[in-house]
């Protein structure tokens, strides 16, 4: 009789074990529908971000071309509307570093700041530049742009002469030309891959294990925040990380005034994400939030869901405060960035520690600034 109990005891182990595969959506008491976020980020939110950036350098492309082929301050004015709105839109994809995007490191071709504009310049005129290669990151993408419709003089009709010169002009027109060309193609073929088979191998992926989709997205979206977001357009030029402020760190830093727009653009769009709130903001499904609701999440017996609202809230309420041009604010008074910093950092820790915990996913990168 006892012999019989045993076997029925493993027996019962056996198939307990066997349930708990890294690929069963029940580990660990977790039921939560996985598949189902996986189809609202895919469908609802990555792929109309994308197709909305691929749009916007359409635009930027076609108002390119047209000030390549007639620079004058009408058509250079109609650049810079559609690069800013290429730009603004570019926030809404950066934290998508996954699939093909993470293959071709998509983030290092199109948005590398500080800009090596003394570099750009010397290989533009020199002819001799490969934007392909990974030594020529800081020499192109929406940085390049900003430095070549901003940078290049103080005055319309300065910087139009950049492109008129009967000597040169027709290497800053080339080097625009190739820049805008590469930004379209690389964009164009992360879109095309989403929409011609990674969308389906994505969503298919919906176990626990550290390779599948959830655990890895979550873990490229904290990577996002915590470096790009946070540090990156606040953290770094505020001086946080070198002891010192470093205003030409900066996005945008020779446009100036819409380095702000740029990083609340981001942090709406992060936030958003969090929620599952649909691309075109008509709706919302299922996300990391509903994830941490459904596990009943609780931190100070509150929601932790709501406390990750609440700061991401509290970040941008103190980051209204700041002046358009983040570089003007960091010299005249930097302790403003070091608030907003402050309160940006408060979202890691909620989601660094408490959500990952909660939701059982270990950091997959390193943390080299020692938070």
């Amino acid at each position: 009789m006892k012999m019989k109990k045993v076997i029925v005891f493993f027996g019962l182990l056996s198939i307990l074990v066997a349930c708990g595969s890294d690929n069963d959506p029940g580990v660990g008491g977790d039921n939560f529908n996985r598949k189902a976020m996986l189809e609202n980020w895919a469908d609802n939110i990555i792929i109309p971000a994308y197709e909305s950036t691929a749009a916007k350098i359409q635009v930027l492309k076609t108002a390119s071309s047209t000030f390549t082929d007639s620079p004058n301050e009408a058509n250079l004015s109609n650049l810079r509307t559609a690069w800013l709105d290429a730009y603004m839109a570019w926030q809404s994809v950066d934290m998508f570093e996954i699939g093909k995007a993470e293959q071709i490191t998509l983030r290092n071709f199109m948005n590398v700041y500080p800009l090596d504009a003394d570099g750009m310049q010397q290989s533009l005129l020199a002819g001799n530049y490969d934007l392909t290669s990974v030594n020529r990151q800081d020499e192109q993408g929406f940085s390049a742009l900003d430095f070549l419709l901003y940078g290049l003089a103080s005055s319309d009709a300065e910087i139009i002469a950049f492109y008129t010169d009967a000597a040169d002009g027709d290497k800053y027109t080339t080097y625009m030309t190739d820049v805008v060309d590469r930004m379209q193609m690389l964009t164009n073929s992360v879109l095309d891959d989403w929409k011609n088979g990674y969308r389906d191998t994505f969503v298919s992926r919906d176990g626990t294990s550290a390779t599948e989709s959830v655990n890895s997205f979550i873990n490229d979206y904290m990577f996002y925040y915590e470096k790009f977001l946070r540090a990156g357009k606040i953290g770094i030029p505020a001086g946080v990380f070198s002891g010192s402020p470093l205003s030409d760190r900066v996005e945008a830093r020779f446009r100036g005034d819409v380095s702000k727009a740029l990083f609340l653009q981001a942090l709406d769009a992060t936030q958003d994400f969090f929620n599952g709130i649909h691309f075109d903001s008509q709706g919302d499904g299922v996300s990391l939030k509903h994830y941490l609701d459904d596990l009943n999440s609780v931190k100070d017996t509150e929601d932790l869901s709501v406390l990750i609202n609440t700061q991401f809230d509290l970040a941008r309420s103190t980051a209204l405060n700041l002046s358009e041009d983040l570089g003007s604010q960091i010299e005249t008074d930097n302790t403003l960035m070091t608030k907003t910093y402050d309160e940006l950092q408060k979202v890691v820790v909620l989601m660094k520690v408490d959500m990952l915990q909660a939701l059982n996913v270990k950091v997959d990168y390193v943390d080299a600034d020692g938070d």
